[in-house]
Order: structure tokens, then sequence, then C-alpha cells
């Protein structure tokens, strides 16, 4: 089932959100502690991020997913999916991001403390 979604990670990998390529930019290499992957696959599901140790999945998301009740029920889904496989979901604000960048690192950090 990964396969299929390969093309796909690819274009989402180099049409990275500038909020997603800052976060990339301090979480990757292993600059917390472990190692996260980006735009992985779980089932029908690609994370933006996510600490496979931990089993730790990071979203950082923008208006669309606070604007619409569907994008908000197909995440709920997807959170409730991946919360019965033993993986947690962060979600970010994409100005969280962008404007508060060490509260969201250290809210990573204390999590990943709690999960390894």
């Amino acid at each position: 089932m990964r396969n299929r979604f390969k093309n796909l990670q690819r274009l989402l990998r180099k049409n990275m959100p500038a909020p997603e390529r800052i976060l990339w930019q301090k979480i990757r290499d292993s600059q917390l502690g472990i190692k996260f992957r980006r735009q992985f696959t779980i089932e029908n599901f690609i994370l933006d991020f996510y600490a496979p140790m931990a089993k730790l999945g990071i979203e950082a998301d923008g208006e669309s997913h606070f604007e619409s009740k569907e994008v908000q029920n197909r995440d709920s889904h997807r959170d409730a999916v991946l919360f019965q496989k033993g993986i947690k979901i962060l979600r970010f604000l994409n100005p969280e991001i962008m404007n508060n960048l060490d509260g969201v690192l250290a809210v990573i950090t204390d999590e990943i403390k709690e999960r390894i």
C-alpha cells in the first residue's frame, strides 16, 4: 500500500508550505533526540512528520482544517484510526509554528519524553 502513495509523498516533500519547512529544519536529523520522517504513510494516511520510535505524528494545519466541517471530521477519523495503532498526533496551526516555534518545539519535546 505504501507504494500507492509514493508519487504523492514526493510531490508533498517538494512543495512543503513554509511552516512545514521551518518545522522540518528543527526536527530533522534527530535534533530532538529521535528520528522524524516527513510525509510518512500509515494506512491510507500521509502524516506531515512521523517519529516511529515514539509513535508520534505531527501535523501542520492550515486554515482549511478549521474552516470546513468535512475536513475536521476527516481529521478526527484519521486521528482515531491512528490512536488505535498507538500513534499520537500533535496538531499545530501554521501561524503557531511561524510565530511560536520555540513553544511548538517544547510541546513536541515534552511528548517525546513521555513516549520513549
